[in-house]
């Protein structure tokens, strides 16, 4: 008597159960209306060289933490039909004798998709040496051909 109540009451739970998550599946939007969710459109990424285009850097003096800093902003955007993945941007300084000083090093978390804009932010730490500077742009899967443009 006892395992014929126990089995009972375990397939009247599987029937709660399996009715329960049948009902929570029809209350999402886009399964109600027959159609799947929209996916973001992801493409290929580049392999080789990839034209990138960007805006003159604005640079300007900033304390981060108390501390003096450089602080150099580019807009990039992506020219290429492919994706530019692991997209890494190098600031370098130097002194007058051409030595190096400092720097700093951004690098996009996501590739960047064609046609689309990203913001480069660097903070290099001030050092009283620093002359002129020089950007170094590169990804992933190869070497970038940059491209000064007046605005994206």
């Amino acid at each position: 008597m006892n395992r014929h109540m126990k089995s009972m009451l375990a397939t009247a739970g599987v029937i709660l159960l399996v009715a329960g998550a049948a009902a929570g599946q029809g209350t999402a939007p886009a399964a109600a209306a027959g159609q799947a969710a929209p996916r973001p459109r992801m493409t290929a990424p580049v392999r080789g060289e990839a034209p990138l285009g960007y805006t003159k850097p604005v640079v300007k003096a900033g304390k981060i933490d108390g501390k003096d800093y450089v602080i150099t902003t580019i807009q990039v955007k992506n020219l290429a039909t492919g994706a530019i993945a692991g997209l890494k941007v190098e600031e370098f300084w130097y002194d007058k004798g051409g030595n190096p000083v400092t720097g700093d090093v951004f690098r996009q978390p996501r590739p960047l998709q064609p046609g689309e804009i990203a913001t480069v932010t660097l903070q290099t730490p001030r050092n009283p040496k620093m002359d002129r500077n020089q950007y170094s742009f590169s990804h992933a899967n190869g070497a970038i051909k940059a491209q000064l443009l007046p605005k994206l």
